[in-house]
């Protein structure tokens, strides 16, 4: 259902987008049920002339059940949420899969730093490609971000892989995806952070490993030499 709208690209996007339904499915039929009921109620017992209201105290048996069952009922619909929920909670923000590569994200007012591993697959090792609110990736690899803020609560959103983490000033939060899909999408800062926060977009571009090694070759010598020492007192 959401996936009609926003593309799933990461390996837990389906798992999150069928939580969303099925929250959406129980959830509206009871919101359908009970405004039925209510309108239907309205007009069978409305005022009629020649008819007295009749005051119900909800104390009988007969009259306590129609609170009684569909509360159960709409537990029972809450316990598989909950377990749908926890589920998802522990596989994708408790459980961490052994990364193949490793990518820091660092936020700022108001753009992203995304540093990438070089040829090596290892961050900070002299070869690593840093690139102003662009974040390449490759397919069908299992990613370890790094995220950081440089200055107050930002939100690392990746729509496309269902991801949204907020970054911490002092803190850095490690977490995963998995491509499966190439392209090229959004990645926002979903959290209001200063005057400048709706100019705060970046873009995720997910490339084949040919396509990937092609793009390291081609800026990481430039981006080596833009971000040694040297060239920053220079």
């Amino acid at each position: 259902m959401i996936e009609s709208l926003v593309p799933a690209a990461s390996t837990y996007a389906g798992d999150i987008d069928d939580l969303f339904t099925l929250i959406f499915v129980l959830v509206g039929f009871w919101f359908v049920l009970s405004e039925v009921t209510f309108f239907w109620l309205i007009l069978r017992f409305r005022k009629k002339p020649g008819v007295a209201g009749q005051h119900i105290t909800g104390e009988k048996k007969q009259e306590k059940r129609w609170i009684t069952w569909p509360h159960i009922l709409v537990l029972v619909c809450d316990v598989f949420i909950i377990v749908g929920a926890v589920k998802v909670w522990y596989d994708i923000k408790q459980y961490l899969p052994p990364p193949q590569e490793t990518v820091r994200v660092v936020s700022q007012q108001w753009a992203w730093t995304f540093v990438h591993p070089g040829p090596d697959g290892e961050l900070d090792t002299g070869d690593d490609v840093t690139k102003m609110n662009e974040l390449h990736v490759k397919v069908g690899t299992i990613y370890h971000y790094l995220l950081e803020s440089k200055d107050v609560i930002h939100d690392f959103s990746v729509p496309v892989f269902r991801l949204k983490q907020d970054a911490v000033p002092g803190r850095v939060i490690t977490g995963w995806f998995e491509p499966t899909k190439t392209g090229e999408w959004d990645i926002q800062c979903a959290e209001i952070c200063g005057i400048g926060h709706a100019l705060m977009g970046g873009r995720i571009f997910i490339e084949t490993p040919e396509q990937h090694a092609a793009w390291l070759a081609e800026h990481g010598a430039v981006s080596v030499a833009a971000f040694t020492p040297s060239a920053v007192e220079e």
